[in-house]
C-alpha cells in the first residue's frame, strides 16, 4: 500500500467516524425528549383524560378530550385549505416553464417559510378575526393553512422535478394534453413523496401555538362550532403547564405526550400510505 492509498484511508476514516458522531449528537436531544415526555406523561394518562373536559382551576381530575378534538379540527381545517394551493402552485412553477409569475411565487413560497408564526398569527387576526369581531376555529385554520402552504409547495416541487422527462413527453407522444399529462402521469408518480411531505407539514403546524392565540384562542367546553373559538392541545398545554396547581402540571405533560403520540400516528400511516401507493405504481 502506497503512502497516497493510506492516507486516502486515514482521512476516509476520519471522515466516516466524523459523521456517525454527527448523527449521534443530533439524535441524542431527541431521545432524551421523547424519554422525558413519555417518563413524564404516560403516567398521567387515564380515561377521564381523552374523554371529560378540564375543571376549574383549583379542582383535580377533568381531561383535555375538547383540546384533542379540537386540534383536530384545526389540523383538518388547515390542510384543507393549504394542501390544494400548495400542489396547484408548485405544479405551476415547475410546469410553466419559469417566467415572472412562476418566480414570483417561488420567491413568495420562500419568503412565506421563513416568517414567524406569531407574525402569522396577527396577520390572521387582522384579516380574518377583527372583520367578524370574534375568535373562531376557521381563523385558527386559516392561520395553520398559511403556515402549510410553503411546506406542501416546497415539497411538491422538489419531488415533481424529480420525475423522468420521458414520462411527460410519453404522455404528450400519445396525444395527451400539457395538463392532462401532469395531473393523470406526473402528479401520481410523485404522489408517495407529496403524501409524506404533506404529513411532515400537519406535524409541523400541529405543534404551533402562537398563530391559535390571536384565532382561535380557546374554548374550556366541547365546541364543534366552526364560527367559534375551540379548544386545541397546545394552548391547553401552555395554560396548564404555566399554572400553579400541580394537577395542571401532570395533564400539561399528558398533553404533551398526546401531541406527540398523535404526531408519531400521522407519520407511521404516512409511511404505510407510501409503501402501498409504491406497489401499486408497479403493479403489485
Amino acid at each position: 500500500m502506497t503512502g497516497r492509498d493510506r492516507r486516502r484511508r486515514i482521512v476516509s476514516f476520519l471522515m466516516t467516524t466524523l459523521c456517525t458522531l454527527a448523527v449521534l449528537f443530533a439524535l441524542v436531544p431527541v431521545v432524551l425528549i421523547l424519554f422525558f415526555v413519555v417518563k413524564q406523561g404516560f403516567s398521567s394518562l387515564d380515561w377521564d383524560f381523552f374523554t371529560k373536559i378540564p375543571k376549574p382551576p383549583g379542582e383535580l381530575g377533568g381531561g383535555m378530550g375538547n383540546a384533542i378534538v379540537g386540534t383536530m379540527i384545526l389540523v383538518g381545517l388547515g390542510g384543507l385549505f393549504a394542501v390544494p394551493i400548495g400542489i396547484l402552485t408548485a405544479v405551476y412553477i415547475v410546469e410553466s416553464g419559469g417566467g415572472k409569475l412562476a418566480s414570483a411565487a417561488q420567491f413568495a413560497a420562500d419568503t412565506l417559510n421563513g416568517v414567524p408564526s406569531i407574525v402569522i398569527g396577527i396577520f390572521a387576526y387582522a384579516l380574518v378575526v377583527l372583520p367578524f369581531g370574534h375568535f373562531s376555529a376557521l381563523a385558527g385554520g386559516f392561520a395553520l393553512g398559511v403556515m402549510m402552504i410553503p411546506l406542501v409547495t416546497r415539497t411538491t416541487q422538489e419531488l415533481l422535478r424529480l420525475v423522468p422527462m420521458s414520462l411527460r413527453e410519453g404522455a404528450l407522444a400519445l396525444g395527451a394534453t400539457r395538463s392532462r399529462a401532469v395531473f393523470t402521469v406526473v402528479l401520481p408518480a410523485a404522489l408517495p413523496g407529496i403524501l409524506t411531505g404533506i404529513v411532515l407539514a400537519v406535524a409541523r403546524i400541529a405543534g404551533e401555538t402562537a398563530p391559535l392565540i390571536f384565532t382561535s384562542l380557546n374554548n374550556s367546553f366541547w365546541s364543534h362550532d366552526l364560527t367559534k373559538p375551540i379548544a386545541s392541545l397546545t394552548f391547553q398545554v401552555y395554560t396548564f403547564a404555566t399554572g400553579p396547581y400541580e394537577d395542571w402540571h401532570r395533564q400539561a405533560w399528558a398533553g404533551s405526550l398526546t401531541l406527540v403520540a398523535m404526531v408519531f400516528a400521522c407519520s407511521l400511516f404516512a409511511r404505510f400510505a407510501t409503501r402501498r401507493l409504491e406497489r401499486m405504481s408497479v403493479g403489485k
